[in-house]
């Protein structure tokens, strides 16, 4: 970690992400990793104590880049038509999904906060009062169960939103890191990480993917990247997308 920022040496089957590192190993599980493991860089080499030795010298860089917002939204008002049935039938409850068969009343009750929070953050950004629209999205940090809260993936689908060129809400986009200013404080540090990524425009690449597919491509391919999205985590990926499709309808709106 070097000045707030937190690197990730991920297996292969990852996506690329922002501070990311995709190295050519199958798991990363039987490293022994541990906090506190120094961590030595030279002749372009990375070394993790005597447990790991990447060479950085074939690497190459990846950069997310957001789709710009269409002129014509006819396909993507038919694309986030569809997403919403998808999420509806596929995704992960107990986030920002409510379970309609939980008895647990903890998960009950985030559940409860999370719909309300959510609704009264979409409800002041469509009316445009940015305090109280600030107000609700703290309020939504470091809520729900997860080692990233639901409230969190949310707001990092929705920040993925705001940093969209040409958008509706892209000249706005500073909201974003008015949020996360009150993150650290709120939540943990891979979670806050996350969401101050989102809201510089950074995001892993399978909600780039998803991103491009809503606006440009068809239903099918659609419902594909949204699956990879769903993947994400637990319910982390069903958080995301929902707060991904907010946000699009908020540009609709």
């Amino acid at each position: 970690m070097e000045n707030g920022e937190l690197y990730t040496i991920a297996a292969r089957h990852l996506d690329n992400g922002p501070n990311t590192l995709i190295t050519d190993l199958d798991s990363c599980s039987t490293l022994e990793l541990a906090v506190g493991d120094r961590i030595f860089v030279s002749n372009k080499c990375i070394k993790v104590e005597n447990k790991l030795n990447i060479s950085i010298r074939q690497t190459e860089p990846w950069q997310c880049l957001l789709p710009a917002y269409p002129a014509d939204t006819a396909l993507l008002k038919q694309n986030i038509f569809e997403a919403k049935l998808f999420i509806q039938e596929h995704g992960q409850a107990g986030g920002m999904k409510k379970s309609i068969t939980t008895d647990n009343i903890i998960q009950t009750e985030f559940a409860r906060m999370l719909e309300e929070r959510s609704r009264n953050l979409l409800g002041q950004l469509s009316l445009v009062r940015w305090e109280s629209a600030a107000q609700q999205a703290v309020s939504l940090i470091g809520l729900g169960p997860g080692l990233t809260p639901s409230g969190d993936d949310y707001l990092t689908g929705l920040f993925t939103v705001f940093n969209m060129p040409d958008s509706p809400l892209w000249p706005y986009r500073s909201f974003c890191m008015d949020v996360v200013l009150h993150a650290s404080k709120l939540t943990n540090q891979i979670s806050c990480i996350t969401m101050k990524k989102a809201a510089a425009g950074q995001v892993r690449e399978k909600i780039v993917q998803f991103m491009q597919a809503v606006i440009h491509s068809t239903s099918e391919e659609t419902k594909d990247r949204l699956a990879a999205v769903l993947s994400i985590g637990s319910s982390s990926g069903t958080d995301i997308a929902l707060g991904l499709i907010h946000g699009l309808e908020l540009h609709l709106n």
